[in-house]
């Protein structure tokens, strides 16, 4: 490993598990003091100590991205334990399960956008808050290719991943003459948990449409293929990467 995240401290949410705690690995390997937040405190207590085992620097927080105030926690700790806060990556998501809008639920569509929307703008405005009077910072978001095509899960994921680029491409413009980069990340089938978030009552309707398109998807990516882009993306080495919103799907939106 090289020391590309020398001196940065990082905070990622969802980092118990998959992306997340890839990501906080990776990122401490590269030099990160790395603030891992998780709803599941006993997941992200163990990539903690596995950190800790390789010699790095780490520390967990039980976080529910939908509280504001769990989010404002989260900086406080972040700079209380570290002194400072270079790098914020948006990753906690959870799946809606697959219905249109004609079945959707009002309570399906406010879980979802509650942790997957609510939470980065959240996470976005106390980062701008931190980043600006040092005019610098690194906003990842990951979003989703179903944020940029309408095919991939239900209605509620959907738009609520839509909402996640349509964020991160005006927070980068509003903010770019001021040091302060956002990108996101639009992964495709990735072998994580999140299918679980899914639960027992898939929509039929909604789970057979979308699964036309699954025949042009290749095989799952990998949680570390994720981290590696994320690790490019938050690094200097990507200083005039902004606004954008990079698929890593293997190709599958390409058709």
């Amino acid at each position: 490993m090289t020391d590309r995240l020398k001196n940065k401290v990082a905070i990622i949410t969802g980092a118990g598990s998959g992306m997340g705690a890839a990501m906080a690995k990776l990122f401490n390997a590269e030099g990160a003091k790395v603030v891992a937040a998780d709803l599941n405190k006993d997941r992200v207590d163990e990539v903690v100590a596995a950190i800790a085992k390789d010699g790095g620097q780490a520390v967990s927080i039980k976080t529910d991205v939908s509280s504001e105030d769990d989010i404002s926690e989260m900086f406080k700790l972040a700079n209380s334990q570290f002194g400072q806060i270079d790098i914020v990556v948006n990753n906690a998501g959870i799946m809606d399960n697959m219905a249109p809008i004609g079945n959707l639920t009002d309570e399906m569509w406010q879980k979802v956008f509650a942790v997957n929307t609510d939470s980065v703008m959240y996470a976005t405005r106390e980062a701008i808050k931190e980043f600006l009077p040092k005019k610098q910072g690194v906003i990842l978001n990951i979003a989703s290719v179903g944020g940029t095509n309408g095919g991939r899960a239900g209605v509620a994921y959907t738009a609520s991943k839509h909402a996640i680029v349509g964020l991160t491409k005006n927070t980068a413009y509003m903010y770019q003459n001021d040091g302060i980069r956002v990108n996101a990340i639009a992964p495709g089938g990735i072998k994580t948990n999140i299918a679980e978030s899914m639960g027992k009552n898939v929509d039929k309707f909604g789970f057979e449409r979308q699964s036309q398109g699954m025949g042009a998807s290749p095989e799952p990516g990998t949680a570390e293929e994720i981290a590696n882009t994320a690790l490019f993306l938050v690094s200097d080495e990507a200083r005039y990467v902004n606004g954008a919103v990079l698929p890593v799907d293997g190709g599958w939106t390409a058709y």
